[in-house]
């Protein structure tokens, strides 16, 4: 199992009164799923990420990735689960402007004691999101489908577990949100479990798990995809 998430809770104040923003959250990933999660906004998915990467601090309930309960693990040893098994990609643009696109992509190698070079394997991924000719290029010179695919391949750097996006597609066109969303796909073919939050009903074809997020309760969607 590569994600399993138990009882899954993240509670906050809004003036005197508590509220969850993600709600006692049960689901699990094996090697190659790929999960939509769809709702409205505010509903707790980016929250819910948030604390499936390691970057929030759960009030109740445990992630564990590949083995590895996030539960208790310090800064350092969140980064390295972040740096070595888990790919995220936030919402927005996130990419480096004064690095070309192979020094954005290579960033992650250098964050902790590796052996070899990083070069290559930047470009087999770059060559792999269908890039490899832009490896030299600046950031400003790309348009957003290519920034997104810069943003993948940089998640997979070293991870190759898991890859989480947030609305991976919510500034692109229709013709590149196709283009990405095959991507997605093909990735999780690969063995890659993919989990994805999205506002676009439609790109949920894509994967073959979808669930609804509603005031911080997640269920299985009923939707007829």
């Amino acid at each position: 199992m590569v994600l399993e998430v138990k009882g899954l809770c993240k509670e906050y104040m809004r003036g005197s009164q508590p509220f969850y923003a993600v709600d006692h959250v049960d689901f699990s990933m094996d090697k190659g799923d790929f999960v939509s999660i769809i709702g409205r906004s505010g509903s707790g998915k980016s929250t819910m990420l948030n604390l499936i990467a390691g970057l929030l601090d759960p009030t109740e309930g445990t992630v564990t990735i590949s083995g590895q309960c996030l539960s208790g693990l310090d800064d350092e040893a969140l980064s390295a689960v972040r740096n070595t098994v888990l790919g995220y990609v936030p919402q927005g643009q996130t990419i480096l402007s004064n690095l070309n696109v192979l020094d954005n992509v290579r960033l992650p190698f250098y964050f902790s004691k590796r052996e070899g070079t990083s070069t290559a394997r930047a470009m087999e991924l770059l060559e792999q999101v269908g890039i490899g000719h832009l490896a030299e290029s600046l950031p400003k010179e790309l348009s957003g489908g290519e920034l997104r695919r810069v943003s993948i391949a940089r998640a997979l750097m070293c991870s190759h577990e898991l890859l989480v996006l947030d609305e991976p597609t919510g500034d692109l066109d229709p013709e590149t949100t196709a283009e990405i969303m095959e991507l997605l796909k093909s990735i999780a073919e690969q063995g890659t479990a993919v989990l994805m939050v999205t506002h676009e009903l439609d790109t949920t074809t894509y994967g073959n798990r979808t669930y609804v997020m509603d005031r911080g309760r997640l269920t299985p969607s009923k939707i007829a995809l």
